[in-house]
């Protein structure tokens, strides 16, 4: 009987605990959502839901951002500055920011370039600048690779393009996982405190510092959402397997290409990564940022725009 109650008794405080973990969770989705709506408008691209801002006017110029991102990201800084020479199209990857996913086992990244890619054209951009950072620079690599016809230069940004040998960080293979997903995630949505946020937020922007007022703006809480968990852990867990065979076509890409990257980055190996593209894509053009980390961004922000507006010149844009 004792036995039997103790069973019981776990049983209860395992429910109450989930309970209360799912309402927690709720409530931080609720309060991101409502802190941070969405900045732009909802696009139907063939029945998939895609959130774009749009800025200035010029050339089409399309932004894509990192993992655990959104359209945050780039409007804090980068997009203001260049929306005074161009049209400016922030998109917020599948399942990420207010877009929808489109693939329950990770959107890959030549789905998400197709997606991006149909996007631009309902709004009229045919053959915009397309500029990438980080796991965007995949994106924007894929989408150059599959629809060469559909950009007109291309600037990777700290971007993930060749493989590496290290083991996926342990935060994604949990949350990748299907227990991870129905456990951890949702207790790291209901738990996860402003210093871990903080932290991380130190973490990728080192060794510069985060700028003031970034994390308000961007809004951690939504990256933090359990969807948008579940879905970037799937798509950083599965890239690895896709960059492996888009790295065998670089070469085929022939638009005009600014690689800019900061030797610095931790995140993403400058000689690994940008000096190895650099050196497959004919005519690419590598800058590197002497001591600037991952997020050039906004630590570097007049050289991402000069690197734009160089590949805007090559095209014969300006």
């Amino acid at each position: 009987m004792a036995a039997e109650l103790g069973i019981t008794l776990a049983g209860l405080m395992a429910a109450a605990g989930a309970a209360v973990t799912s309402w927690r969770a709720a409530d931080n989705e609720i309060r991101a959502e409502t802190d941070h709506p969405p900045e732009g408008r909802m696009l139907d691209v063939g029945g998939t839901r895609v959130h774009v801002v749009e800025m200035g006017a010029g050339p089409d110029l399309v932004l894509i951002h990192g993992a655990s991102g959104n359209t945050r990201d780039m409007s804090f800084a980068l997009a203001p500055a260049l929306a005074q020479s161009y049209r400016v199209l922030i998109f917020d990857r599948p399942g990420l920011g207010y877009s929808q996913d489109i693939n329950p086992k990770g959107a890959t990244i030549n789905q998400q370039a197709e997606l991006l890619m149909r996007a631009c054209g309902l709004l009229g951009a045919s053959r915009p600048i397309v500029m990438g950072q980080s796991y965007g620079g995949a994106v924007a690599l894929a989408w150059a690779v599959h629809h060469p016809e559909t950009l007109s230069a291309l600037v990777p940004v700290a971007a993930a393009s060749h493989p590496w040998d290290t083991p996926l960080d342990p935060f994604y293979r949990i949350t990748s996982s299907r227990l991870g997903s129905a456990i951890a995630v949702p207790l790291i949505t209901a738990f996860t405190s402003e210093a871990k946020v903080k932290a991380a937020l130190e973490g990728v922007f080192a060794p510069q510092l985060v700028p003031e007022g970034y994390a308000s703006h961007f809004g951690p809480g939504l990256t933090l959402r359990r969807s948008s968990l579940r879905a970037n852990a799937l798509q950083r867990a599965n890239l690895l397997d896709e960059i492996i065979e888009l790295a065998a076509r670089y070469d085929e890409i022939s638009v005009p290409t600014e690689i800019l990257h900061g030797t610095r980055d931790e995140t993403v190996n400058f000689n690994l990564h940008s000096v190895n593209l650099a050196n497959r894509i004919s005519g690419a053009v590598l800058t590197p940022l002497e001591g600037i980390g991952h997020m050039p961004q906004h630590v570097a922000v007049r050289d991402v725009v000069a690197a734009i507006d160089r590949a805007a010149d090559r095209a014969g844009l300006r």
